[in-house]
């Protein structure tokens, strides 16, 4: 059974993406009759070398996505994980030729049939007089022996989109940019990984992996990997994919060591989410440094994806200040990232945590209420709710997703471990107040924000008198306030409820010669 895809059709769905980005992009136009993308100010670059590159779709928002002044000239797209054609790649040169460019260079990844088909048209082109040459980017690090074949072209294609670009910004010609370019691309390697295969329109995944498994050194096509392995904590996968790109028993390691300088990028294959993602590039970028070496730059995203396969490659390239300079130069191309044209490594990450305001005097409690006496009531309430853990979470379940117990329980084992601490609870505000930061910290989901806001606001009136009164008002203030935040109102059958029956009670607190115990014992009885 085929996966389910969001397109018009399978056959034209490569079309349909391109028509897209390009319409969504005034800066682009297609080529009439072909797959082809372009700069719309083409006839802006007379006297300058056109870079043009391409491919199978699917590999969104590779190619077209880097099409901009400082990078690509214009995009050939074929059919999905499908080579374009000879004709389209030609007329994209004779496009660019006509336009008034001074040479077409060719950026090409290294499969059969992209060497192929953008070798013939290279070939025809350079039969009319068209001057063209053509780089083949191979940065697959994943096999460790050599292959007929050579390396597959991956993500660090896109570095030569950005450093070839930039070259010819700078007006450099189509030999020399062909020279350095060449260099420069021997100077990377990428490797990725995935928890599934992807699946092309019209067809199922291209391979089966266990629950328990991910597959290593895997390619965009949703071609098998060279190895599978167990699923584990991210810093162990990237500790593997870091040790195999880097191993100088690989043919193809990439030589970092540490002092070395690099580019990184963390590419998402097209399915992980950015929590995901995020993680990884956290691991990277902390496990480089520890061997020493200098993360440069840092790129995070999806840049050359597999359709939604859920994996990442990471791309490592070695770069000294003239490369960097490249990296960093200005581009309108709309995938590459704006980032800060400052080293990664180095920075300062942290920054101090603001100081706690002086503490003013406060009120104490009145009518003989002593620490201890506070401390043995708030540990009896907490114990209680721990034995209730269970009983909670049995009638969150006929309502709601089961965890009230345990919500509370985790609460009450906080407020537990701040009372071995020993602290002073003479000032009612201040333990509401040191109260509600616990609850958020430790409670967590929204009871937790709900309670730390409504001890927060009940602390205020607290700091001036502790009189009955004012513990009245206390209680309305914490209740105003979880409802302005909460939106709920007395009777939505909510946690508001049982406070606003309490809260009705404590008004009786606000009448001359009111007692404690009473309304309080009338109180809980509402609640």
């Amino acid at each position: 059974m085929s996966s389910k895809k969001m397109v018009n059709s399978v056959e034209g769905c490569a079309d349909d993406a391109l028509a897209g980005l390009v319409a969504s992009n005034p800066d682009l136009q297609l080529l009439q009759g072909h797959r082809v993308a372009l700069r719309s100010d083409l006839d802006t670059l007379k006297g300058r070398v056109a870079l043009l590159s391409g491919g199978g779709s699917g590999h969104e928002p590779a190619h077209a996505g880097f099409i901009g002044k400082g990078m690509l000239t214009g995009v050939i797209a074929g059919s999905v994980f499908a080579s374009p054609p000879v004709g389209s790649i030609l007329a994209a040169i004779r496009a660019v030729a006509q336009a008034g460019t001074v040479g077409t260079l060719l950026i090409v990844k290294n499969y059969t049939g992209d060497r192929l088909n953008f070798g013939l048209a290279m070939e025809q082109a350079k039969a009319e007089g068209i001057s063209v040459e053509m780089v083949i980017v191979e940065d697959d690090s994943a096999f460790t022996v050599l292959k007929k074949a050579g390396r597959r072209g991956l993500c660090g294609t896109v570095l030569i989109h950005k450093v070839a670009g930039a070259l010819a910004e700078e007006g450099m010609g189509l030999e020399e940019i062909t020279k350095r370019v060449s260099v420069i691309a021997k100077t990377m390697g990428t490797l990725g990984v995935s928890l599934s295969s992807c699946s092309v329109p019209g067809a199922t995944h291209t391979f089966e992996l266990a629950a328990d498994e991910i597959e290593l050194g895997l390619g965009i096509h949703g071609e098998a990997g060279v190895r599978r392995i167990k699923i584990a904590p991210v810093d162990q996968i990237v500790t593997l994919m870091l040790d195999h790109m880097t191993n100088t028993s690989n043919i193809f390691h990439v030589p970092v060591r540490s002092g070395s300088s690099v580019v990184l990028i963390v590419n998402n294959l097209g399915g992980l989410s950015f929590l995901e993602l995020g993680i990884i590039a956290d691991a990277a970028i902390r496990l480089l440094e520890g061997r020493g070496v200098k993360v440069a730059r840092a790129l995070v995203g999806t840049f050359m994806s597999a359709l939604e396969m859920p994996g990442v490659s990471l791309t490592l390239m070695l770069v000294d200040e003239p490369v960097l300079k490249l990296i960093d130069a200005e581009t309108t191309a709309k995938a590459w990232p704006h980032m800060a044209k400052v080293s990664v490594t180095g920075r300062k990450r942290i920054r101090a945590a603001p100081t706690e305001p002086p503490e003013a005097p406060e009120a104490t409690a009145a009518g003989g209420v002593t620490s201890k006496q506070m401390a043995l009531v708030l540990d009896r309430i907490c114990t209680t709710l721990i034995g209730l853990e269970e009983h909670l979470n049995a009638l969150d379940r006929a309502a709601g997703d089961g965890d009230c117990g345990s919500t509370h329980s985790r609460a009450a084992k906080a407020i537990q471990g701040w009372l071995k601490e020993g602290p002073s609870l003479t000032s009612p505000a201040q333990v509401l107040s040191r109260l509600s930061v616990l609850l958020l910290e430790r409670m967590g989901g929204s009871s937790g924000a709900l309670y730390g806001l409504f001890l927060t606001a009940a602390a205020q009136p607290l700091k001036a008198k502790t009189d009955l009164p004012t513990w009245s008002a206390a209680m309305d203030a914490g209740l105003e306030s979880m409802q302005k935040y909460g939106k709920a109102a007395p009777g939505d059958r909510t946690m508001l409820d049982s406070l606003w029956a309490a809260a009705q009670e404590f008004q009786a607190w606000k009448s001359p010669g009111a007692s404690l115990l009473p309304v309080l014992t009338k109180a809980v009885k509402e609640w």
